[in-house]
């Protein structure tokens, strides 16, 4: 399954911080089609994403009924990503 969506970053502060595009109602609502398929536990699903240039593999955390997309700091940096920037994702579940 492939999707395309525009998030908002966002930072959630722990005892260090970690960014997260959450993933769009609509979205989420296909991915939940497949979930049962791809999770390999605790509800995460594999993606393979593409945020401009950078290519990267990670998975789907759920979170109140919806995903979030972590973003490392290998992701965000090239592009100059931070908290409140707006981002546009090409993302494949891995099944």
């Amino acid at each position: 399954m492939d999707l395309v969506f525009t998030g908002r970053v966002i930072e959630w502060r722990g005892p260090s911080p970690y960014y997260f595009v959450p993933v769009p109602d609509a979205e989420c609502d296909d991915i939940r089609q497949v979930a049962a398929l791809a999770t390999y536990g605790w509800g995460v699903i594999p993606v393979e994403a593409r945020i401009g240039g950078t290519a990267f593999t990670t998975s789907l955390f759920p979170r109140d009924g919806g995903y979030l997309l972590p973003l490392k700091s290998a992701v965000r940096t090239p592009h100059g990503l931070s908290a409140g920037d707006d981002v546009t994702v090409d993302m494949s579940i891995r099944l």
